[in-house]
């Protein structure tokens, strides 16, 4: 019952985002899967690490199918995403906790950023309101 209650919470949430909030989520959403594979490669717990690296990498495939590549900004992000994507795959196969420290800074940093670019687009449409 709850976690039907909670999956009909998220959908309306995804349906009812603006792409730069759905943005956002991706962002969060492959920050808690990265922590849970670092959790997992510090326990030993192999299923949840490769679980969660897969899960990171698929978002990074969806951050990445968005990028319109005649912006100049896209193409260092699509650099930036292609990197954590091979950082994770070095995570997965030889258990290096550092590579998926890296990502987490990284996509962490990304995020952080986002955030600011929102709220400056929404006090840029108030001004202008």
């Amino acid at each position: 019952m709850y976690n039907q209650a909670q999956n009909q919470y998220a959908m309306m949430q995804i349906n009812t985002a603006s792409p730069g909030e759905l943005t956002l989520m991706l962002y969060n959403g492959c920050i808690k899967f990265m922590k849970l594979a670092l959790k997992g490669i510090q326990e030993q717990n192999y299923e949840l690490k490769n679980i969660n690296i897969l899960k990171s990498q698929n978002i990074l495939d969806e951050l990445l199918i968005t990028l319109d590549m005649k912006y100049e900004i896209s193409k260092n992000l699509s650099s930036l995403y292609i990197f954590m994507k091979e950082k994770l795959v070095e995570a997965n196969i030889k258990l290096n906790a550092d590579s998926l420290n890296v990502c987490v800074e990284l996509i962490t940093e990304l995020r952080d950023t986002w955030v600011e670019a929102i709220k400056l687009t929404k006090r840029n449409v108030q001004v202008q309101a």
